[in-house]
């Protein structure tokens, strides 16, 4: 059975985004070990893994060389860092490359930044691109963020994001039913 997952904002190889975000770890390196150690522990060989953007920052053959360590069949939908040709991509084990973002299983729009939506639309963003910025919650009835610190740097199974979706919306209306 193929489970599915999301992920994104790995940035491989970005000393400066340990300060920036506040990375828990000592050196990039024990980041970069420590992305590719969580995601292994999560995601099997025949998964699919949708990678939201910004994988790496390293030369290709160093982004080639972690993302063959990465488990399971990747999508990747581009980001503002992912400057690597498609065939460097593919070459990492990168199954499909997108550089816009992507409808998925007909209600989530795929995307690295996060996209409008409003009540009427019938979509929801899955999304990155944020990291931990306040300005954005977690999930709402339709968004959810899966930049790496949001989601304690692992790969977050598709099951909970359509769960914390779901919570989203009965907040929603439970806020609204005594609207007149």
């Amino acid at each position: 059975m193929q489970d599915v997952f999301f992920i994104a904002d790995l940035h491989f190889g970005h000393k400066a985004i340990l300060k920036y975000e506040r990375r828990p770890f000592k050196d990039i390196d024990d980041m970069d070990n420590a992305l590719v150690e969580n995601w292994n522990s999560v995601v099997k060989d025949n998964d699919l893994v949708f990678l939201l953007g910004d994988v790496s920052l390293y030369n290709s053959a160093k982004t080639k060389e972690l993302c063959q360590r990465l488990r399971g069949n990747v999508v990747l939908i581009k980001g503002n860092h992912d400057g690597h040709t498609d065939t460097t991509y593919r070459d990492s084990g990168i199954s499909r490359i997108y550089d816009y973002p992507i409808i998925y299983d007909k209600f989530w729009m795929l995307s690295h930044e996060p996209l409008y939506t409003n009540a009427n639309m019938p979509y929801a963003n899955i999304f990155g691109h944020v990291h931990a910025t306040k300005a954005y919650t977690h999930y709402s009835d339709q968004s959810f963020c899966v930049s790496v610190e949001r989601i304690n740097y692992t790969p977050i199974h598709f099951d909970q994001i359509k769960s914390d979706v779901t919570k989203g919306n009965q907040k929603h209306n439970e806020l609204h039913t005594n609207v007149i």
